[in-house]
């Protein structure tokens, strides 16, 4: 419970919010908030985070989800469901395919759900995902793939895990060290990077 706790606070000076005033828990909420979590749901749906590159021409297909194997590998404290759903570049998502995430995480149990999802229309998906009630939603990828030395894969999770735990209910994304608000956030892509509106 300390553990969480401090994961909690550790985020409200690590992870600056842009674009308003989110809710940040005071001990008690956040030992009562976090506690809950009895599963994280994970839904995959491709992006670079999983993806697998060939050749110098960048060719590449979005390979087997890796966050599952990443979050065993770091022996996290939690229980967690992986549900691939998507394998694709979410440049080629159609109104389908978020028609399915919404469907699957609507459809769920779990109260505290992360995605993992291709940086160029996350911010799309996110806002798709807003009106869901009673659930907290926390979108992140990466702009190398996981399986690159220098990606920030696993950051990236890490943030997102501790934030879905620490955050009231809504649709969130996090990327670059930050928890954003999909109203006011967009992908910088000449900049390869998320920035407030």
């Amino acid at each position: 419970m300390l553990c969480h706790i401090f994961i909690a606070y550790k985020l409200y000076y690590l992870l600056q919010y842009k674009g308003g005033n989110v809710f940040w828990p005071t001990a008690k909420q956040a030992g009562t908030r976090m506690g809950n979590m009895n599963k994280l749901l994970i839904v995959t749906t491709g992006g670079t985070i999983d993806k697998i590159y060939f050749d110098d021409m960048s060719d590449y297909q979005v390979g087997e989800p890796q966050i599952g194997q990443i979050l065993e590998h770091m022996q996290v404290a939690f229980d967690f469901e992986v549900q691939a759903i998507i394998h694709k570049d979410s440049l080629h998502f159609t109104a389908d395919d978020r028609q399915a995430i919404h469907t699957t995480i609507s459809a769920s149990k779990a109260t505290h759900v992360l995605v993992t999802h291709g940086t160029d229309t996350m911010v799309e998906t996110a806002l798709s995902l807003a009106d869901i009630v009673g659930k907290t939603i926390v979108l992140t990828g990466a702009l190398n793939p996981a399986r690159f030395r220098d990606s920030d894969a696993i950051f990236n999770i890490g943030c997102a895990v501790g934030a879905v735990q620490a955050l009231p209910a809504g649709a969130w994304i996090a990327m670059n060290g930050c928890i954003w608000d999909p109203r006011k956030v967009r992908k910088n892509r000449s900049e390869n990077r998320f920035e407030p509106l």
